[in-house]
């Protein structure tokens, strides 16, 4: 089964392709979705769905994971993340992929086991997890993998809890 990991946002969102089929999870795709500053953002969300179609088209994610919008003090950046959060749930209902989020704390306590790590901390984990010589480029991609390994790390646990009900 591949998941999805998705880290949103309208200029870059990160994306992984993780597969879920073996004793530990597989790193098979990451990478970035851009969209241009300078073009209408209509027009970039509509690049955001097309890319991420694609991506679901080519690889037939069974789930998908992203990151849960997080306000801090820039709400010019909230609403943004908000957007693409919208069109990336839009997707993947579109595409009949069930959608889970995950604050970023929460990624990073199933990652590092704390949950307030540093980037290049999560970074430096992902490699390791997947077996990689360097963290993935952009961070946004990193992020991605570790959205996804927190998926794969919880699901077991909440697949059980729903076979029990």
């Amino acid at each position: 089964m591949f998941v999805l990991g998705i880290d949103p946002g309208l200029s870059t969102t990160g994306y992984a392709v993780v597969a879920d089929d073996g004793p530990r999870p597989r790193a098979i795709a990451a990478g970035a979705l851009r969209t241009s500053t300078g073009d209408p953002v209509a027009r970039r969300l509509l690049e955001l769905h097309r890319d991420l179609s694609a991506i679901i088209a080519e690889y037939g994610p069974v789930e998908m994971a992203l990151e849960q919008v997080f306000v801090n003090r820039n709400l010019q950046t909230a609403t943004s993340v908000g957007r693409a959060s919208g069109v990336i749930l839009l997707t993947a209902a579109e595409a009949g992929i069930r959608a889970f989020e995950y604050t970023p704390s929460a990624v990073k306590m199933a990652v590092c086991g704390v949950g307030d790590a540093a980037k290049a901390q999560v970074q430096a984990v992902v490699a390791m997890r997947f077996g990689l010589a360097t963290a993935p480029e952009p961070a946004d991609a990193a992020d991605a993998l570790a959205i996804a390994l927190c998926h794969v790390q919880s699901s077991g646990l909440r697949r059980a809890a729903e076979a029990a009900r």
